[in-house]
C-alpha cells in the first residue's frame, strides 16, 4: 500500500510539473483600461479589438533621440524572432506618447524605417496626451511626463509589456536590452 501511495504521489508530481511548463512567471496583474486609437493606416483600434490574443506593448515616439531607438530596434528583433519561432497570433503594439506630432503618416514612415511588418505590429496615435499618459500610468504602471520646458522629448518608461487575451498586463520586460527579446519569445512559446 505504501508503494502505491508513493507511486501515485510521484505520478501526480510529474503531471503537475509537466503542466507547469506552459506557465509564465508573471510580474504584473493590471487590467488594460479601455482605449480608442488610430493606427498608422488611419483605422481605429480599441482594447476590445485585441481581446482573444496575446500582445506585447511599448510606449515610444518618433522624434525621440534616446531610448526609443533601441526600443524600436528591439521590437523589430522581437518580431523577427517570433516569426523564426513560428509564433503566430501575437500582436505588437507601439503607443505614441507624442500624439500631436505622430500622425498616422509619420508613424507609417517610422515603421518603414525600421522594416516593421505591419501585419502584426501596429503603431498607435489619435488620442490626446493626457489620455496616453493616463493609460500608461494606470494600466501599465509606466511613467509618461510632458517634456521639460524648452525641450521636445517626452519622458516615458522603457519596458515592453505582455498582455494576455483577457486584456490583463501580466509581465514587463526591459525594452532596451536585446537579451530580453529571447525571454519574451520563450514566454510566448510557453503560452502557445
Amino acid at each position: 500500500m505504501k508503494k502505491l501511495i508513493q507511486c501515485t504521489m510521484i505520478f501526480t508530481l510529474l503531471i503537475l510539473a509537466a503542466c507547469g511548463g506552459n506557465k509564465v512567471e508573471t510580474t504584473m496583474s493590471e487590467e488594460v483600461m479601455d482605449f480608442e486609437a488610430t493606427t498608422q493606416a488611419g483605422d481605429t483600434l480599441t482594447r476590445d479589438d485585441l481581446k482573444g490574443e496575446y500582445w506585447v506593448a511599448d510606449f515610444i515616439f518618433t522624434n525621440c533621440t534616446t531610448v526609443c531607438l533601441p526600443m524600436t530596434r528591439n521590437m523589430k528583433i522581437l518580431q523577427d524572432k517570433m516569426q523564426e519561432a513560428g509564433i503566430e497570433n501575437v500582436q505588437l503594439v507601439s503607443f505614441s506618447v507624442d500624439p500631436d506630432r505622430d500622425t498616422p503618416e509619420v508613424l507609417t514612415e517610422y515603421a518603414n524605417e525600421y522594416g516593421a511588418d505591419l501585419e502584426n505590429w501596429t503603431f498607435l496615435t489619435g488620442y490626446d496626451f493626457d489620455s496616453i499618459k493616463e493609460l500608461s500610468i494606470k494600466s501599465f504602471k509606466s511613467l509618461v511626463a510632458e517634456p521639460p520646458e524648452g525641450d521636445d522629448q517626452v519622458m516615458h518608461g522603457t519596458s515592453f509589456f505582455l498582455v494576455n487575451p483577457e486584456g490583463e498586463v501580466i509581465k514587463n520586460y526591459t525594452g532596451i536590452e536585446m537579451d530580453a527579446m529571447d525571454e519574451i519569445v520563450s514566454d510566448l512559446k510557453n503560452l502557445q
